[in-house]
């Protein structure tokens, strides 16, 4: 598996366990809500700095939305 479609699938899971949509996601990490929607579907390859943004939103280690 593709390591963009790994780490959507991480994000969206961590997303939906603490109840957010994908709009209030984007909002926490100054993002717009179509881009959350192309990560979670492995499109996009994210930079550090969003990586870390969606870590700190969702709460948890960077390494856990990679592993």
């Amino acid at each position: 598996m593709r390591i963009e479609t790994r780490f959507g699938r991480n994000v969206q899971m961590y997303r939906k366990q603490r109840h957010y949509t994908q709009f209030q996601l984007a909002e926490l990490c100054g993002l717009n809500q179509n881009y959350i929607s192309e990560i979670e579907n492995g499109k996009r390859n994210v930079t550090l700095r969003v990586l870390n943004d969606l870590a700190e939103a969702l709460g948890v280690e960077v390494k856990e939305l990679v592993d």
